[in-house]
């Protein structure tokens, strides 16, 4: 029952992004209404903070958040269930996306979407729910612990956001992670307990965004 249950809802979200998202190929207006933009939302439209989740750019950078997301939602799901899973991935949408308004609060012409903050978020749970999983990168040969891998993506957000490198939302990214962070915790403390080591090093980034936004060597 709890593995229909994980079909069920990981094929639910998929459904609802690729529905939202070829809505939004081809329907220009459609995707102008409802993907973040700092302007829109400082003037009382907050639908964005979720709707831009549910928005891609393209076929491929939907499958690559859709796929990204089919692999990890299962070791969330397991672990917390389903309704813990749904609050997880929602929390860092919002989470992501609250870092990105803070982050740009005056470029009131800044605009993102994607559903990579939620993704993030998720992925970063199951590696504080899971460290021990590891990872396997088509361009390289051997499998990356997941705790390492976690740490080394959002030093690479933080890298990303420093340089504005691409046109990639990194802090989106490091903000959903945060949100699956702190809302896995929340759900259960117990990690504190069990894998107390592994907590405290994905909380490295965290602290390292932290020290250098206070010391303004963020920008």
């Amino acid at each position: 029952m709890d593995n229909l249950g994980i079909s069920i809802v990981t094929i639910v979200i998929i459904a609802a992004n690729g529905i939202m998202s070829f809505k939004g190929f081809d329907d220009r207006g459609f995707f102008e209404k409802y993907k973040f933009n700092v302007g829109s939302i400082k003037r009382g439209e907050q639908i964005r903070m979720l709707s831009s989740g549910f928005l891609h750019a393209d076929l491929t950078h939907l499958l690559f958040n859709m796929f990204t997301l089919y692999f990890f939602a299962d070791a969330v799901i397991m672990k917390l269930g389903s309704f813990n899973f749904i609050v997880i991935y929602f929390a860092s949408l919002v989470f992501g996306n609250l870092l990105s308004l803070y982050f740009h609060k005056d470029e009131y012409w800044y605009s993102a979407i994607g559903a990579s903050g939620a993704v993030t978020g998720v992925l970063y749970a199951a590696i504080l729910l899971r460290p021990d999983m590891s990872l396997y990168m088509y361009f390289i040969p051997i499998p990356i612990p997941g705790y390492v891998f976690g740490i080394g993506y959002l030093l690479y957000s933080i890298y990303g956001m420093k340089n504005r490198i691409g046109n990639i939302g990194h802090d989106a990214h490091f903000g959903g992670a945060i949100g699956g962070y702190v809302v896995t915790l929340i759900m259960m403390p117990s990690l504190f307990t069990t894998n107390l080591g592994y907590v405290g090093l994905l909380a490295i980034p965290i602290v390292i965004l932290f020290v250098l936004y206070k010391t303004g060597k963020l920008k």
